[in-house]
């Protein structure tokens, strides 16, 4: 369907060779688009674009985002084999859990270096390819990835994780109002439980008691990462910015 179609458009997601971030790629190739995935490990990165094949063209660079030298390389990677970039998919993330009374400074570092600081560096580099591509009819896109947990106050000790999801949604929408007039939308996505690696044992041993706090009675499945990616990077989303969007069937509002 036009409204959704993503033919001719070049997107870029980080951390897409897993999980959410590949999710969001499985749906932005689907649409049309060819999407360029990013991950500090290259054989996972090589796996990733075997599993895509069959959706799309799919090219991985490898970088380790919690540098601000590797946001700037993956922008002239990309860069030097595109004239414009359409979308930018800002999902490489990290987690850590411990008790408040053993949590390390160097847990903090690393969560905000890819969390919060990743996200900026890789936006601001990614500005001139995105203007390129970029009109007042069909913006540039920028979608960052946060979490239900940057919404509430989570039951685990994952401080560093939660303060640094509340912290790129306002930076969301910071960058929106800023970008807006360079013809770029800037919208996050905050995603409930999904059956991701990061997820795997804690669905493991309380999937049933996670899924009985959604109102939907439910967890997320790869289609409705994949189609909320599409929807702000389509047509159908243009008009979209500064938005923090849920995707937990309902969690959020109940706990």
């Amino acid at each position: 369907m036009e409204l959704f179609d993503l033919t001719g458009k070049v997107a870029v997601v980080t951390g897409g060779t897993r999980g959410i971030g590949l999710m969001m790629a499985r749906g932005l190739l689907q649409a049309g688009a060819s999407v360029y995935v990013s991950s500090r490990k290259a054989d996972a990165g090589q796996e990733a674009v075997r599993e895509l094949e069959p959706y799309g063209v799919a090219t991985f660079i490898q970088a380790d985002l919690g540098k601000e030298s590797d946001c700037l390389l993956l922008a002239e990677e990309v860069g030097a084999r595109e004239e414009a970039v359409h979308v930018v998919v800002n999902n490489a993330g990290a987690t850590w859990g411990a008790p408040i009374d053993d949590f390390p400074a160097a847990a903090w570092d690393k969560v905000v270096d890819l969390n919060l600081k990743a996200p900026f560096f890789v936006a601001r580099a990614f500005l001139p390819l995105l203007e390129a591509g970029a009109t007042g009819e069909d913006p540039g896109r920028i979608i960052n990835v946060g979490s239900i947990e940057g919404l509430r106050v989570p039951e685990w000790p994952t401080f560093s994780y939660s303060s640094t999801k509340a912290a790129l949604h306002q930076l969301t929408r910071h960058l929106a109002r800023d970008l807006g007039p360079r013809h770029i939308t800037v919208n996050a996505v905050a995603p409930g439980p999904f059956p991701t690696k990061m997820m795997a044992a804690m669905l493991e041993s309380e999937g049933d008691a996670i899924t009985a706090t959604s109102p939907l009675g439910r967890i997320g499945h790869p289609d409705d990462m994949a189609g909320v990616t599409v929807f702000l990077s389509s047509r159908a989303g243009r008009n979209v910015t500064g938005a923090i969007i849920p995707v937990d069937g309902g969690i959020e509002l109940t706990t």
